[in-house]
């Protein structure tokens, strides 16, 4: 059957760039697509209508039509648009993390089932949740599980034991946890503290109700921070740019 010279979308606008004078080249996640790309002309001129449903960080009804090289956004309704991710600019610096990850550890045109919902979700949350970081954690475990990166938190990857409840290392290379014994000759590896791999496993395994129950410590969320940035960077094979940002915010709030 040949392709539909038109259809419709349901997205979530990840980012956008300039393109040529007027237009916008705009980068989404389809609810039944998965990523795609298409160009939004005349958005950056004054009168636009079409300017404010295709912002990032917008849930977005794209009506969509073939063309030569990208495919053209004709219409375009905002269906939700996370105000308060704009108001507030740390909210903000995590929901570009969330986009970020989300865009890198896709393609265009593959579709991974509930990866939509799932960054819709994560909006919703980090709208309102007062542990952003728990958030973020959270969504990180639930992206690298559909896109086929779950790091292994129950056995040692290397001998194959279950843990014990001791102090780990972390392999972002091997793509778990190593366990004390196999770790004595292992090099570049990232101490693991016992609470920061419970907390990991829970996040993991549960249901996000379940998983906002969690209190970890301020030094917990550090480390769990570091360990799964570090795991993220190396399936990437590429360095993430709003880690960088979300440091930069930090360190201006803490003076």
């Amino acid at each position: 059957m040949p392709k539909p010279r038109t259809w419709t979308v349901d997205a979530l606008i990840l980012r956008h760039a300039d393109f040529g004078e007027a237009d916008r080249l705009l980068v989404f996640y389809a609810r039944r697509q998965g990523k795609g790309r298409a160009l939004a002309k005349g958005v950056r001129r004054i009168r636009s209508r079409k300017a404010g449903h295709v912002e990032p960080l917008t849930a977005t009804r794209l009506l969509l039509a073939q063309g030569r090289d990208l495919n053209i956004v004709t219409q375009a309704q905002a269906l939700l648009t996370f105000p308060y991710l704009r108001d507030d600019l740390t909210r903000y610096a995590y929901a570009m993390h969330v986009a970020e990850l989300a865009d890198k550890f896709t393609y265009e045109g593959e579709e991974h089932p509930g990866l939509y919902r799932l960054l819709v979700h994560t909006f919703e949350q980090l709208e309102k949740h007062p542990d952003l970081n728990l958030v973020t954690r959270y969504y990180e475990l639930r992206l690298l599980d559909l896109t086929g990166f779950r790091p292994e938190l129950q056995r040692c990857v290397l001998c194959g034991q279950p843990l014990q409840p001791e102090p780990q290392f972390f392999s972002p290379g091997l793509g778990g946890v190593v366990c004390p014994r196999c770790g004595q000759a292992q090099w570049g590896l990232r101490p693991l503290s016992v609470d920061a791999l419970r907390y990991l496993r829970h996040f993991q395994r549960s249901a996000f109700a379940q998983a906002e129950r969690a209190r970890p410590s301020r030094t917990v969320h550090e480390e769990m921070e570091h360990l799964m940035l570090a795991y993220l960077t190396h399936v990437l094979e590429r360095r993430l740019h709003s880690p960088v940002f979300l440091q930069h915010l930090r360190r201006l709030k803490n003076g």
